[in-house]
């Protein structure tokens, strides 16, 4: 693929997700990214049963070369000190207050690099009554109003992957383009700040719209009622998922497909008013059909009616998937030591050239010698 940051440096000295996210992104659009870490422990999602090299910390640090520096070590500084001289982008996501104490401030690196970029990810923002809050992901999907919108009534427990995290990862990269962009006008650097409440807040924009607009405080069923959305378990036990939307001729087709033709004259189905009122009855009806074949034949006869549907797999599976293997989701790379690394690529393709080619998340100074060597002869 197109290397579009290709003349970028990123110094990024993040932990766990957010700023290594963000650093990730820049550097799947071809960013020279510098992961700047703590001697011996390196990133703290780095820990993984007694080596450096969990599955958490190979997510969202491919495309990197690594680096451990103390910076408040005189001698690490200086050399640290040398790399924001060369950089475009610095990344942290510490606690506010952090920086200072780390030697790595806004203020202090400006005055080494008035072009430097500098971007502070934070849990609650930089000011504020919050702003000494610990913030990890499930905190901020509750205080943005968003974890209210996945959490079951009947069955309230905390679902799903870290949403808030990669979410403002996403956020701070796209405010650091922005930068950029303003870069080659002005010539001066920008401070970007991202919270993940912010971050998280934004994400959520519809159900604040619903709520000012309609006065109307949406819930974990509000959004399938009206998009009339389902999941259905089939016969083998696998499970596939519907989304039905408001075009009357899906609903004709389900009613074809489930071999249902007085589905749509029933009062309650035949308006799409009366499905979303009744959406717990269609559930009862459609759960008793489904039951009846097994997932793949559901798929083909769905797929034969131009019904809008997917099987809902898990990991083992999507990616095996004919459209996902056409398309090349998966890619993987060798690390000399760590052995195969295998990943999903970056979706964005430029000129119709996808993004294949990747760098193995690094160990824990891998690029010592060769970034700091230079620095310190």
């Amino acid at each position: 693929m197109i290397k579009v940051l290709q003349n970028i440096r990123v110094i990024e000295q993040g932990t766990f997700i957010t700023g290594p996210a963000t650093g990730m992104l820049l550097g799947d659009l071809g960013a020279d990214v510098i992961k700047v870490e703590q001697p011996e422990t390196g990133d703290p999602f780095r820990a993984f049963r007694g080596g450096l090299y969990s599955p958490h910390f190979q997510t969202y640090n491919r495309n990197k070369r690594s680096v451990t520096l103390n910076t408040k070590d005189a001698g690490d500084l200086a050399a640290f000190d040398e790399l924001i001289r060369t950089a475009d982008v610095y990344i942290q996501n510490f606690r506010p207050g952090a920086a200072a104490r780390l030697n790595v401030d806004e203020a202090r690196l400006r005055a080494i690099n008035p072009r430097l970029i500098y971007c502070s990810i934070s849990g609650f923002g930089q000011s504020g009554p919050s702003v000494g809050r610990p913030a990890y992901d499930t905190v901020a999907q509750a205080a943005s109003g968003f974890l209210g919108l996945l959490i079951n009534p009947e069955n309230p427990r905390v679902v799903g992957p870290a949403i808030a995290d990669s979410i403002t990862g996403f956020y701070a990269a796209y405010g650091i383009l922005g930068a950029l962009q303003e870069r080659t006008r002005t010539g001066t650097g920008l401070s970007v700040e991202v919270s993940m409440l912010e971050a998280m807040t934004h994400f959520n924009m519809d159900a604040f719209t619903h709520y000012y607009s309609a006065d109307e405080v949406m819930g974990p069923y509000s959004r399938p009622m009206v998009s009339q959305s389902y999941v259905m378990k089939c016969r083998d036990g696998k499970w596939l998922a519907l989304h039905m939307s408001s075009p009357e001729k899906f609903w004709q087709g389900l009613a074809a497909v489930i071999n249902r033709p007085g589905l749509l004259e029933d009062p309650r189905f035949s308006t799409r008013e009366g499905r979303i009122d009744n959406q717990d009855a269609m559930i009862e009806v459609l759960t008793g059909v489904f039951v009846e074949r097994d997932r793949d034949e559901w798929c083909r006869l769905l797929l034969a009616q131009d019904v809008p549907h997917a099987p809902m797999y898990d990991s083992s599976e999507a990616l095996e998937d004919p459209q996902a293997k056409h398309l090349e989701l998966l890619v993987s790379a060798q690390h000399a030591t760590m052995g195969e690394y295998k990943t999903v690529r970056s979706p964005v393709s430029y000129n119709g050239e996808r993004s294949l080619a990747i760098v193995p998340p690094p160990v824990l100074g891998e690029h010592n010698e060769e970034i700091l060597g230079p620095l310190r002869a």
